[in-house]
Formats: structure tokens, C-alpha cells, sequence
């Protein structure tokens, strides 16, 4: 591994302000870069990952109906994007679910689907593809209601005035921010999961492949989308929590080469919209994959 490459990463986050972990590997040989890729992280809404494997786990074997017609109901909506802020009943299919989970992160969506896929497969799933150091501490509405706790507020609306009144320390005493007490992995384990994905060793056939799609339609691409140029094709999945910016996900290169990516960045400072921090994600995964690939 090249050290002046390592420094090189390393100084792009120290730029923004971050402390990051990262792996990087290529999916076919098993070359790597590594930056602290074995310490546990906060995972957020990387989980996302798992649960639309293991609904595609069950499409493919035939044990659910992707079609199947789900409502969303007032009830359901967790706040955030796609069905989560609409302010009427919709309803579509299991699959659309799936879709919004993964496109646009929303979490109402990801919690009407792991309730009907099983919340207790998840830690089975991560255990059949030896991701033991992977645990899952319920879905969005279960790490939600722990934030309600861990602040003292009743619903949604309390939550939003009373959050920004808490000081730094408060909010990083917070459950969801640590790997100990909330869903967490590490960076080595996610890219491991990618790999099984792309090598079609998740599943039996199409899971793989579903999952690959739904990765490929997320909108969001300031993070590490944002590294690398066309026609390299990018399929990621973010997550987002105070302090913490993180996103995983796989660069398929013309020639073939395809490179799984795992980058967790936990801000010094507690500030909002910051962009320079997911560009900073997205020049350290393209030069993580350049030294991969020997350029």
C-alpha cells in the first residue's frame, strides 16, 4: 500500500475538518485500501443496504409478492424525503418500497418494508454472510423514538424545537452516533457485503441484480458519485446523522474493474450542509481506486 497515497487521503479529510474511516477494494482481486477499516462505525442509513437484499432474497425465492400493495398511512410517515413527507394516504407495491428506501433514503418507506419482510432476519441475514461484526438494533422508526428518548421530547414537533437548543456534547451522547449502542459495522464488513452483491454470492439469481439497480437510481451524487467522472458508473447508498456524513458503494469501470467503497467521516464541528465534507468523500474514494488500479 502506498503511504504517500494514504497521506494524501488522509490530508483531504483533514482539510474539511473530519476524522474519517475508509475501505476500498477491488472486488476481483481483493486488493485494498484500508484507513482504520476494521473500527466498528455508526451505520445510519447504510443498513438500507441489507434490508433491500433480503426483500430481494425473498422475491427471488419466491416468499413475497413484490407487487404487493402496501398504504402508507399518516401513522407511518417518519418525516425526510419520497412517501415520508407526503401529506396524504398513498399506496403502492413492496418493491416501490424498496425503491424509495434506496433512491431517496426515505425512511418510512424502509420501515413499512422491514416490518413486512421480518426485522429479526436482518441480524440472521448479516450472520449467513459472515458479517459478525455487523449488528442491527431495529429499523428508522426504532432508532427515531430512541432520539426522542435521549432528548426528552414526546413527537416529532418537540423534537425539532428542542434539538437545536442542545449543546455538541449532548448530541454526540446521543445512542444513534454510537457504534456501541446503535446499528454499526465496519468499513471492511460493508465492502465485503458489496462484493457478495456484485458477484452474485448475496443470493440466488436476480437478487443481486435488484439490489445493483435500486443502488444505481439513488439521486444523491455529492458524495462519492461526485469523484469520479463518466463514464464510470456509480451505485451508492448514503446515510446522515448530526456529525456523522458516510456512504457506500461501488465504481464499475469500462474495462471491467469494479471497486467497492466504504467511507465513514465524522465531523469535528457540528455543522450543517456540508458539502465540502461529501466532496472530500469523493476525491479520497477516487484516489483510493486510482492506487488501486495503479494510476
Amino acid at each position: 500500500m502506498s503511504v504517500p497515497t494514504l497521506e494524501r487521503i488522509n490530508r483531504i479529510f483533514t482539510v474539511v475538518g473530519v476524522d474519517a474511516q475508509l475501505h476500498v477494494t477491488d472486488i476481483d482481486s481483493g486488493a485494498e485500501v484500508a484507513i482504520r477499516a476494521d473500527e466498528q462505525v455508526v451505520l445510519a442509513s447504510v443498513f438500507k443496504i441489507l434490508l433491500v437484499l433480503e426483500f430481494a432474497r425473498q422475491t427471488a425465492a419466491g416468499q413475497l409478492d413484490p407487487t404487493e400493495r402496501v398504504v402508507v398511512r399518516a401513522e407511518d410517515r417518519l418525516g425526510g424525503w419520497g412517501t415520508a413527507g407526503c401529506a396524504d394516504d398513498i399506496e403502492l407495491s413492496l418493491r416501490d418500497l424498496a425503491y424509495f428506501a434506496m433512491s431517496v433514503t426515505d425512511n418510512s418507506a424502509a420501515d413499512l418494508l422491514l416490518r413486512r419482510i421480518g426485522p429479526d432476519l436482518l441480524p440472521l441475514l448479516a450472520a449467513e454472510l459472515g458479517l459478525t461484526r455487523t449488528r442491527i438494533v431495529g429499523g428508522p422508526r426504532q432508532l427515531l423514538e430512541s432520539m426522542y428518548i435521549d432528548v426528552g421530547a414526546r413527537d416529532d414537533a418537540e423534537f425539532v424545537r428542542v434539538f437545536p437548543t442542545l449543546s455538541d456534547e449532548r448530541i454526540r451522547s446521543l445512542r444513534v452516533l454510537d457504534p456501541e449502542r446503535t446499528t454499526s459495522s465496519t468499513p471492511r464488513e460493508i465492502t465485503r457485503l458489496l462484493g457478495l452483491i456484485w458477484r452474485e454470492e448475496a443470493g440466488p439469481p436476480p437478487t443481486g441484480a435488484l439490489v445493483r439497480d435500486l443502488m444505481a437510481r439513488q439521486v444523491f451524487w455529492t458524495r462519492i458519485a461526485s469523484g469520479f467522472p463518466p463514464p464510470v458508473r456509480v451505485s451508492a447508498k448514503t446515510g446522515t446523522l448530526p456529525g456523522l456524513h458516510m456512504e457506500a458503494g461501488v465504481a464499475e469501470y469500462p474495462d471491467g474493474g469494479r471497486y467497492a467503497i466504504a467511507i465513514f467521516a465524522r465531523m469535528r464541528q457540528l455543522d450543517t450542509r456540508r458539502i465540502d465534507v461529501d466532496l472530500a468523500m469523493g476525491e479520497a474514494a477516487r484516489t483510493a481506486v486510482e492506487l488501486l488500479r495503479g494510476q
